[in-house]
């Protein structure tokens, strides 16, 4: 695909697959994505991931590859330790996340009269928010939005944080289909966890199928349909409705 500004040349297509050091574009690009590094007006992709071509925007979703926190990022996270004022929270990042109990809590804590297990425990799942985050200090979470706090229902399945978008889809079309189809509640965190609750557990059964579907697949065109599809067939095999 080549653009008519004769100054750009663009040397990928929409939805290729591409490797690292493979290269992508010459000329004044606008990029979207870190992932993508310049050298001497020529643009390469850093990791194995699909291009998005938008005229002369490039950006790129990475196939492989860790969650790396960003601030106002919807995360869940596991409490792994607790301390004398905070939680220790596992968001499958190369840090591991701090929620202080003044966050949580809402108010003054006080250590003395306050048991922390008796909010968090380890072991416990808790939805949150990327608040603080600067490379230097590990990330710290909040709780305090609407929504927000500890999952006491349902089931968390784990994803690759790279397949995220896939999960989400082009206008949320992919997770649309999979709340329509399945009947469950569904929320995708950034860091490729994923929480599900649904009405009972053939539907969960299938809702996991599907999503391990799109994390397989995630590479490939026309992965909604052969999602719903597959989701129909499961669920007239199980004579659901």
């Amino acid at each position: 695909m080549a653009s008519e500004d004769k100054q750009v040349k663009i040397h990928v297509t929409q939805r290729q697959l591409v490797v690292p050091g493979e290269l992508l574009a010459e000329g004044e690009v606008e990029v979207g994505s870190p992932l993508i590094y310049k050298i001497d007006n020529k643009y390469y992709s850093s990791v194995i991931g699909l291009v998005d071509v938008q005229e002369n925007k490039l950006n790129l979703i990475p196939l492989e590859g860790y969650y790396f926190p960003k601030v106002g990022d919807l995360v869940i996270g596991l409490v792994i330790d607790i301390g004398i004022t905070n939680w220790i929270v596992d968001i499958r990042a190369p840090y591991k996340a701090i929620m202080n109990a003044s966050d949580a809590l809402n108010r003054q804590f006080n250590p003395i009269q306050d048991d922390l297990r008796r909010y968090f425990d380890i072991g416990d799942y808790v939805l949150a928010k990327i608040a603080l985050f600067d490379r230097l200090h590990n990330p710290v979470l909040t709780v305090k939005e609407k929504g927000l706090g500890k999952i006491v229902s349902g089931k968390i399945v784990e994803i690759a944080p790279s397949r995220v978008p896939r999960v989400i889809g082009k206008r949320k079309s992919m997770l649309n289909m999979l709340i329509e189809e399945t009947g469950c509640e569904i929320v995708v965190a950034q860091n490729g966890r994923i929480w599900i609750n649904c009405k009972d557990k053939q539907f969960e059964d299938i809702l996991i199928l599907a999503l391990k579907k799109i994390e397989l697949e995630a590479h490939t065109t026309g992965l909604t349909d052969r999602v719903r599809n597959l989701i129909k067939e499961e669920k007239a095999k199980r004579g659901l409705s």
